[in-house]
């Protein structure tokens, strides 16, 4: 299995956060394919070559669609199926990134495209040690905060049937 990264003008903030991309002039579509064993690659536009440059990997550029197809099959090589992020029937929005499109253009390369929804959970959804020493303290506080509101509510109602 593989990941396959892909944005189109910035529409995609989960895999701009993941690749951790500086700021740049990105108004082509790219890809960012990494398997779970080898060297990612890169597809980029030929006007905008330097657009994954900070990413480690090969790259190939496309500026015709017929490139474009051409680089992708090449790409994906003897990938099966690519993780995207993609959410079936849109049951996960906040995952479903990629365009309908997109993932029919990475199926007609030959890859299935499967959710990426794991994947993001594991290194974009996941706390530091920092967040959730945070949180358990918030969890701590309103515990305090519900047990005094129900105390100070038990006793107006004690005070009115006097």
């Amino acid at each position: 299995m593989a990941w396959l990264f892909y944005d189109f003008r910035g529409r995609d903030p989960i895999a701009q956060h993941i690749l951790n991309l500086p700021e740049g002039m990105r108004t082509r579509r790219w890809f960012y394919f990494v398997p779970a064993k080898g060297t990612p690659k890169k597809l980029v536009h030929k006007i905008e070559t330097q657009s994954l440059a900070a990413l480690p990997g090969e790259t190939r550029y496309y500026s015709a669609q017929d490139e474009l197809r051409k680089n992708l099959k090449k790409m994906f090589g003897r990938a099966k199926i690519v993780a995207m992020q993609y959410s079936p029937k849109n049951a996960i929005p906040y995952v479903a990134m990629v365009d309908a499109g997109t993932i029919e253009l990475v199926r007609s390369s030959g890859p299935k495209v499967v959710s990426s929804a794991d994947l993001v959970q594991k290194y974009e959804a996941c706390w530091s040690a920092e967040q959730l020493e945070a949180h358990l303290s918030a969890g701590v506080a309103i515990d305090r905060i519900v047990r005094e509101a129900f105390q100070l509510a038990a006793k107006a109602c004690t005070r009115k049937k006097r």
